[in-house]
């Protein structure tokens, strides 16, 4: 299914699947399991990683010279990309909304350190930030260079329909019968992509979505269009009942996104002390507090096995405390 689309390998492997055994203990749940793309080679990995593989595969297709990325100064994504070109060689141009005059700290430290230019926008929102990212896109066009826009949610969601299968594989393995996955509900690429490749391969996984950024309607609406737009993408009809089995949870979006919660800080505590995992704010750590309250209630039955997806983001937690 995904044979199709042009690739580079930046993961470099499947990333491990490792019990919580300590956790368990503290919590009284014996099966949670932890994805950890965290750990992947490239600049501290985290799960933008997935997805620029196959936005950099269809760039170098495409035969670019260069890649252009937008996002908030806090941003994996635009750590991340300029990470990826520093590997395979090609210009990079990150576009960051934020006042020119800010330090550059964590993450945009880092991007500064692999090399890309960066150009200040200004504290702009969302949607003037995609406005002026398509405009430098034409201005470098009219200069004659061939840039390529990171960031199309449909062709980076493939990257979580491979990790689907990647989990799946491991768990056969293992032979442990995966049930429920817990994921930051977000911008939903991460989040489609794996639902859509647990459906296409019929896996029985029930997915909790821990809402970071949007109430219930906003995020399933994007998850519908990814999906929807998804199938269209691989040539294959959306399975039906796609997301029955996918939970929203409000409890730990607290005062909104990029503000921690009492629980959040305490998640991060627990899980660095017991599973020396290190746990950032604004994504990684309100998930796995949500984990801890599914695992609480009763939501997740200690009898069925869970993993919980780290989706990276670590120098984040520099900036943080």
């Amino acid at each position: 299914m995904l044979s199709a689309f042009p690739r580079i390998d930046l993961v470099g492997g499947p990333t491990a699947l490792e019990p919580m055994r300590r956790i368990g203990r503290v919590t009284g749940h014996p099966q949670l399991w932890i994805k950890r793309d965290d750990c992947m080679p490239l600049a501290f990995g985290g799960n933008k990683v997935r997805s620029l593989e196959f936005w950099i595969g269809e760039a170098l297709a495409r035969k670019s010279d260069m890649l252009v990325v937008a996002g908030g100064l806090p941003s994996n994504q635009c750590r991340l990309a300029a990470a990826a070109a520093a590997k395979i060689g090609i210009d990079m141009l990150v576009l960051y909304a934020g006042d020119p005059s800010a330090p550059l700290r964590g993450n945009a430290l880092l991007t500064k350190r692999l090399g890309a230019d960066i150009q200040m926008l200004g504290p702009v929102g969302e949607e003037e930030r995609g406005r002026l990212a398509w405009q430098t896109i034409a201005e470098l066009v009219a200069a004659g260079r061939r840039p390529y826009l990171i960031g199309d949610p449909v062709l980076g969601a493939l990257g979580y329909v491979r990790a689907a299968q990647e989990l799946s594989e491991q768990a056969q393995a293992l032979s442990l019968d995966l049930r429920h996955i817990v994921l930051p509900g977000s911008m939903g690429v991460t989040e489609a992509g794996m639902i859509f490749g647990a459906a296409v391969l019929g896996l029985p996984w029930t997915f909790h979505l821990v809402s970071v950024e949007y109430d219930a309607c906003t995020l399933r609406r994007r998850l519908d269009a990814i999906l929807r737009d998804l199938a269209g993408l691989v040539g294959r009809a959306l399975p039906s009942g796609c997301l029955d089995r996918v939970r929203i949870d409000l409890g730990q979006l607290g005062e909104g996104y990029g503000t921690p919660t009492p629980a959040s800080v305490q998640a991060a505590a627990l899980f660095a002390r017991h599973e020396a995992l290190i746990l950032e704010q604004t994504y990684v750590a309100k998930t796995f507090a949500g984990l801890l309250k599914l695992a609480e209630d009763r939501i997740i039955s200690p009898d069925d096995a869970a993993c919980i997806l780290h989706t990276g983001g670590t120098p984040a937690i520099f900036e943080q405390g």
